[in-house]
Formats: C-alpha cells, structure tokens, sequence
C-alpha cells in the first residue's frame, strides 16, 4: 500500500471523526455552542483569559502531547506499520479525543474547575483523595518513562556490543537533538511575548 493511499485513509477516519462522532458526541451531552466559557463569564485577566482559537488549540495540543501520544507510536513502530495506523487512527478518534474533549468539556461546565474538585463535587471527598493519590503515581511513572527517553535521545554517546566487546562512540544526533529544543524552547518564549504585547 503507497503512503498516499494511507495518509489519505487516515484523513478521512480523523475528518470522520471530528466531523462525524465529534457532533455526535455534542449532541449526546447536550452542548450548547454559544454558551459563554469561564474565560468570559470570570475573566479576570489571569487564569480566565479569553482567547483566540489558535491559541487554545496550541494550549491543548501542548496538554495532550506528553508520554502516550509521544512514546506509544514509537513502541508501536517495533510491531509494523499497522499497529501504529490503529494506535493513531482508532485510538485517537475514540479514545484520546474523547478523553480529552470530556475533562474540558466537565471543567468548562463546572467554571474551569480541575477534574478533582469536580469529582468531589459528585462522588465525595474519598474520591476526590483516591483520584488525586492515583494521578500523582502515575504522574511520576509518566515523567519518569518520559525522562529515561529524553536522556537516551539527548545521549551524546552510542554503545554497541559486538562479540562481547564493548565500544562507545560519539553520536552526533544527541547535540543536534538538544540544540532544536533549545531552540524551540527560546522561539516559545518569543512567540508568547509577541502574542501578547501585539493584540
């Protein structure tokens, strides 16, 4: 199969989704599109904000973009091709996405409140205490996992072992790696300042 037949299968299935299941899923839970968010109910310049969709997309996207979306196609990638066109196509449209579009969708109807207090809201305190202890272990198994592959990414060496003899060499791709996220980092940064000093 040639990479055009595959990314146009993908577009399809992700446009169905967003298009397709998204409106379904609005339907379902009843939501009102020209309801007014938190960011302009409250707005106190702070933590309400409103703001353009570009911009709230990027802060979702930079949410969303941690171990799983990250590592799991990579993982993945050792078992084919297939598997990883599953994991982002089935995965994304009806787990993460849907994941995602429920937490904000309970925090924007409960004014911009974090899932914790939402769930204390509605099963209790126990709950809300179980929810949290839950999230910060695997907070630290994420960050965790997440570090050991940022390291081996930034790793300014390779070690192979052949017949028994170990030989180390110098892998130029680790300071390359680290000089684009470092860059990256600064452009941030820049990007911020300009948005905000030029509306």
């Amino acid at each position: 199969m040639s990479g055009l037949v595959i990314m146009l299968i993908a577009l399809a299935v992700l446009g169905g989704g967003y298009f397709f299941y998204g409106k379904h899923l609005e339907r379902t839970w009843g939501i009102d599109p020209n309801a007014k968010t938190p960011a302009y109910e409250i707005n106190d310049g702070i933590d309400y904000v409103p703001s353009d969709k570009s911009v709230v997309f990027g802060h979702q996207f930079a949410s969303i973009a941690g171990a799983g979306p990250i590592n799991g196609p990579i993982v993945a990638a050792m078992f084919g091709w297939v598997p990883v066109l599953l994991w982002i196509l089935i995965g994304g449209v009806f787990f993460g996405a849907v994941q995602d579009f429920v937490a904000m969708y309970a925090s924007v109807k409960n004014k911009g409140k974090t899932i914790g207090y939402i769930i204390e809201q509605y099963i209790g305190k126990t709950g809300k205490k179980l929810f949290l202890a839950f999230t910060w272990l695997f907070s630290i198994l994420v960050v965790a996992a997440f570090a050991d592959v940022v390291a081996q990414t930034f790793n300014g060496f390779t070690k192979t072992v052949t017949d028994g003899v170990e030989t180390v060499a110098n892998n130029l791709a680790g300071g390359q790696v680290a000089s684009t996220s470092m860059f990256f980092i600064v452009a941030a940064v820049g990007l911020g300042l300009f948005l905000k000093h030029t509306k």
